[in-house]
């Protein structure tokens, strides 16, 4: 019978021990699933940005054990509950002794286990009955069934009330310390263990209550029992702590932790880390303000801005309006993420795209003539015409002619396909925008824009703008090639600094900027680049209304550089230092035309240029002439020199001429040829002799562009120099006799061609094999 009495024991102990292990292995929702939280949104550097209210509208951010304060959680264990880890949420023997205090008319002696108080805490007991106890009992029990002691300890940490709508060590640390639960000193551990006691008498103001100081002392005096060498602290315990109260948390950036708040993330995360820095917001916010209440009476009344590090992509600063809390100016809309129109600014990506498809290179002579696109005729913002300008003047003076004449060269990918492929959501049909889209006629926000350009300070890589710290940065997409975006950024950076009557300083750090301002005077704008920094800058109303002090380079740029200048007070700004472009190569060109200068070219000017895809030729605006001095016409050879002179003209073409003397700058047209003139041979052409006719040139296959071929003339011995070309595709410029090496990219048949000073040519073919 003993056996069988033991068998079904055993038996009964493992169906227990099955039952007690069913249950606590279930799945069942965490804890912290249970219970509300605040969101607590901090800056780069750990400053508190935002502290919301949990859904009950406490304030409760729940913190993981691992992010508390050891220190807190040793001293609350030793003044709460001492044998936590050994009871199975109910301690009998303290029950036994607080009701027998209790009832015997003794001091008041707390029995609760902390799993108890969480039993409490969480299903809102009342505890004061003899029915509540027990119910408290029971639920503390199930509570110690379902889950771990390291979560009760977690969850009784995150509801611990310190008074009024506060709960928990992680929005309390905030609140009264302004600082992590995780950072908490010896005092303030012990302050935060004890508040909870009796948080209605002991929840601090503007000065410490003495009952929770002497308690701190008390609950001190246990600790240096466990904790010897703490002794020494005493002093130091015994000070009064100063206290933050709710009246002190900060609602900084409120734009930006908006913009944190809607965004996505795990429901598990309360604590946001970002990549936004205090300091600098609020600089930039006290700039804007002053620049606003400055120009005030020209009916600047908002402004908005957004500042980006371009090397990680990280968003430093933004403002979405002057003042988030004025009703006249919809404060509360963030103009960072308005859709509105952009004007010029986006034109820099015109110029990059017709650099990379080989249409110009920063010193291509262009034409701001009046002209028709089919039904538009585009004028430029002073309603004049200039006439030639290189690309380089263009941009920077903002001229509509030139632009619209490159955008409606460039093939694939065309503006709008690139804005498209940049990201810029809400676009209509391209045929809806047409050259239109070059001067603003789609919308962009602040942010898009801050990408774009941060895009051309990375070298033409797309990635998306970093708001959280812990984001990753990813590679990007190439929409440009370094070339064209290092030539962009080269030529933005000649435009000169407004003036602003304002300015109380000015740093001198250079920017690369671009201004934009819409159609009726809605929106100014300004972008740009300067230190390792991104910045956009938007002046104009919420409701669209337009103003004629609305003009980018009269309302915005001067802003942005006012904020340029706070910055540079603020930090040194140094430009992140990157290597040349692989492919670019500077060349002089010919000031007048952005050609390779003839011999006859006066004056030259140096140039970027991408070998094998900027648009290169030999210069023809200027050719020397021969003047018989008896009649003024041309004089036909051979030149007597008693009765003939030489002078070099500029040949341009009839629509330019007219447009010099349009402007009152008319050009000296060369006299008419004599007859003789139509028969005269201009001289001997150069001639190729290198490569070899009829030769095949080998290239070793792991050579493959770093073999070279040789390429060589001669020519008259009045010409200095040769520029050669394949297949179109500037090679370089040498001299007569001397070669210049090529490297071949690929096997097959090329065009060889050099072309002198006096713009005579010879051509050759060549053909090219690779062997291994």
């Amino acid at each position: 019978m003993r056996w069988r009495r033991a068998i079904g024991v055993a038996i009964t102990v493992l169906v227990v021990a099955a039952t007690l292990v069913t249950i606590r292995l279930w799945p069942r929702e965490p804890l912290a699933a249970k219970i509300a939280s605040s969101t607590a949104i901090f800056d780069r550097q750990g400053r508190l940005l935002r502290l919301t209210l949990a859904s009950d509208h406490q304030y409760r951010l729940w913190t993981p054990i691992e992010d508390i304060s050891p220190e807190l959680v040793e001293a609350l264990l030793l003044h709460e509950d001492q044998h936590f880890y050994f009871h199975p949420g109910v301690n009998v023997a303290s029950l036994v002794r607080a009701a027998t205090s209790t009832y015997s008319g003794g001091p008041r002696v707390g029995g609760s286990t902390i799993t108890m108080q969480l039993a409490r805490l969480m299903y809102g007991l009342n505890t004061r009955s003899v029915s509540g106890k027990l119910q408290q009992i029971l639920r503390a029990v199930q509570l110690e069934l379902c889950y771990s002691k390291r979560d009760l300890l977690e969850a009784h940490l995150n509801l611990m009330p310190y008074g009024g709508n506060i709960q928990g060590v992680g929005a309390a640390s905030l609140i009264y310390f302004d600082k992590s639960a995780k950072r908490l000193g010896l005092s303030e551990s012990l302050t935060l263990v004890l508040i909870p006691q009796s948080p209605a008498r002991r929840a601090p103001g503007s000065d410490e209550p003495t009952d929770l100081r002497d308690a701190r002392l008390r609950l001190f005096a246990r600790w240096v029992e466990q904790h010897p060498d703490a002794a020494s602290s005493a002093d130091y315990i015994a000070t009064p702590l100063r206290y933050a109260s709710l009246r002190d948390l900060p609602f900084a950036a409120p734009h930006f932790t908006n913009v944190i708040l809607q965004r996505p993330r795990p429901a598990s995360i309360h604590s946001v880390n970002t990549t936004l820095d205090l300091r600098t917001q609020r600089t930039l916010e006290r700039v804007i303000a002053t620049y606003v209440r400055e120009h005030s009476n020209i009916g600047i009344h908002n402004a908005a801005a957004m500042l980006v590090d371009y090397r990680d992509l990280s968003v430093k600063a933004m403002i979405g309006s002057a003042d988030f809390f004025a009703a006249d100016i919809e404060g509360q809309v963030n103009g960072t993420l308005a859709k509105r129109s952009p004007g010029s600014a986006l034109k820099p990506f015109i110029y990059a795209l017709a650099i990379d498809q080989g249409v110009i290179h920063p010193q291509t002579v262009l034409k701001d003539t009046p002209t028709s696109f089919g039904p538009f005729n585009p004028e430029n913002f002073d309603g004049r015409f200039v006439g030639p300008i290189t690309a380089r003047e263009a941009l920077i003076r903002s001229r509509n002619v030139p632009a619209m004449t490159l955008s409606s060269q460039l093939s694939t990918p065309s503006l709008y396909q690139f804005l498209r492929s940049a990201g810029i959501t809400r676009m209509a049909s391209e045929k809806h925008y047409g050259l239109a889209l070059t001067l603003g006629g789609g919308e962009v926000t602040m942010e898009e824009t801050a990408t774009l350009y941060a895009m051309l300070a990375n070298r033409g890589r797309l990635a998306p703008l970093r708001y959280l710290s812990d984001e990753p940065r990813p590679e990007g997409l190439r929409l440009l090639s370094e070339e064209a975006s290092f030539m962009t950024l080269d030529m933005l950076r000649s435009a000169p600094r407004p003036e602003d009557s304002f300015a109380r300083r000015r740093s001198g750090v250079q920017a690369a900027w671009k201004t934009g301002t819409s159609w009726g005077f809605r929106d100014a704008w300004t972008a740009g680049t300067f230190g390792p920094y991104v910045l956009v800058v938007w002046v104009g109303n919420f409701d669209g209304r337009g103003n004629p002090a609305f003009v980018g380079v009269q309302a915005a740029a001067p802003l942005f550089f006012r904020l340029l200048d706070a910055l540079a007070a603020q930090e040194k700004l140094v430009e992140p230092i990157y290597r040349q472009p692989p492919r670019m190569e500077r060349i002089e060109v010919c000031s007048a035309s952005g050609d390779l200068p003839n011999s006859e070219c006066p004056q030259v000017v140096s140039t970027w240029y991408i070998p094998g895809v900027s648009p290169i030729r030999v210069s023809q605006i200027h050719r020397r002439v021969w003047i018989d001095t008896r009649t003024g016409e041309q004089a036909c050879p051979p030149y007597d020199p008693t009765h003939a002179r030489s002078e070099v003209y500029e040949f341009w073409p009839t629509d330019l001429l007219q447009l010099f003397a349009q402007a009152g700058m008319p050009r000296r047209r060369p006299p008419p040829p004599a007859d003789c003139q139509r028969d005269v041979p201009s001289g001997t052409p150069p001639q190729i002799t290198s490569p070899v006719i009829a030769v095949t040139y080998s290239v070793r296959s792991g050579r493959v562009g770093s073999e070279t071929i040789p390429l060589a003339a001669n020519a008259d011995s009045e010409v200095r120099r040769l520029h050669w070309f394949v297949d179109e595709s500037y090679v370089g410029t040498g001299t007569p006799g001397v070669a210049i090496g090529w490297h071949p990219q690929r096997a097959g048949h090329y065009m060889v061609r050099t072309v002198d000073d006096r713009g005579r040519a010879d051509s050759r073919e060549l053909a090219v094999e690779i062997v291994r």
